[in-house]
């Protein structure tokens, strides 16, 4: 083998070294602060700031769905998903919601942004497609299922 392709094999060696549970970590921190820090733009304390709900009637204009209603529904998605993706729980839930509000923001909100929204996209399909990593309540609670699940077989 030569150099290059010694250095080129060492080089992937070390990318397969590098943990999902670290990428998934940075995956669900980067999603939360995302959509918490939108959400908090819509709220003061518990209530929902009626700017918020003039940007859902009067220029995001989503279809089939009250304006009124989309805007307490954003305002508790951008609040309760990235709540549980900090702390692991319900990851893959959690990341499909976001997935969805992202597929939404994409479609009829802002249909230029769509490099910021393929990001979030990949981010949200991280933890969908391989799970939110050892860092996680659901690690802890899969842990200990199969540990029950054992001690009664």
């Amino acid at each position: 083998m030569n150099a290059i392709a010694r250095l080129v094999a060492l080089f992937v060696a070390l990318c397969d070294r590098i943990p999902h549970s670290l990428v998934a970590l940075l995956a669900r921190l980067t999603l939360a602060i995302i959509f918490w820090r939108s959400g908090e733009t819509k709220v003061v304390g518990w209530h929902l700031k009626d700017s918020a709900i003039y940007l859902f009637r009067e220029e995001y204009k989503l279809p089939l769905i009250d304006p009124v209603v989309a805007a307490h529904l954003a305002a508790l998605g951008e609040h309760l998903f990235p709540a549980l993706l900090v702390i692991g729980l319900a990851s893959r839930a959690a990341a499909m919601g976001l997935l969805f509000m992202t597929l939404v923001i994409q479609t009829f909100v802002y249909p230029d942004a769509y490099v910021d929204h393929a990001l979030w996209a990949i981010a949200t399909l991280v933890v969908i497609a391989k799970g939110p990593g050892v860092f996680s309540l659901d690690h802890l609670v899969k842990a200990r299922w199969a540990d029950g699940a054992r001690q009664m077989g």
